[in-house]
């Protein structure tokens, strides 16, 4: 297994993830009706830098690293994280922040933010608070959940 820089021959590997996420909007802010092309040209956007993780030729995940702003804030990474629902509990979202923190320490960031943690997401909370993220700010209903109604938004950040 490793995790490596993505190819646009992954593009449909990659939106077997995203699409399942994104249409059941539980954890991103993306519009659930948005189309793969879409998805795809997002998570392919110039300003950012995709990655898969591979196991034995299956991609069981995906995450993208940016920098989280521009001029006087380009030293802190953002990223967002997929994983296969076949895959997740497994690991996979850790290996690839593991990676990610290696990678943006290697670009130069010191340290990453993420501006938009669901707080009801709470797999992925506890994944960043394990690996060393607090949390700096918290937006009250920022966030329309499908089921639950409106939902804390959470931001958080670690050094690297």
């Amino acid at each position: 297994m490793s995790v490596r820089p993505a190819l646009s021959q992954d593009a449909a590997a990659i939106a077997a993830i995203l699409m399942p996420v994104i249409r059941a909007g539980e954890t991103y802010a993306l519009d659930p009706a948005m189309t793969q092309d879409a998805a795809l040209a997002y998570w392919f956007a110039a300003d950012k830098v995709p990655f898969v993780f591979d196991e034995n030729g299956v991609i069981l995940g995906t995450y993208y690293l940016r920098a989280n702003q521009a001029g006087g804030g380009d030293h802190v990474a953002n990223a967002g994280y997929m994983t296969s629902p076949a895959a997740r509990g497994k690991g996979i979202a850790r290996a690839m922040a593991l990676h990610a923190f290696d990678e943006a320490r290697a670009r130069g960031f010191t340290a990453m933010q993420f501006n938009f943690v669901v707080a009801s997401n709470t797999g992925a909370v506890h994944l960043w608070t394990s690996l060393g993220f607090a949390t700096v700010g918290r937006v009250p209903g920022a966030f329309r959940h499908p089921r639950l109604g409106s939902v804390d938004a959470l931001v958080m950040h670690r050094p690297l």
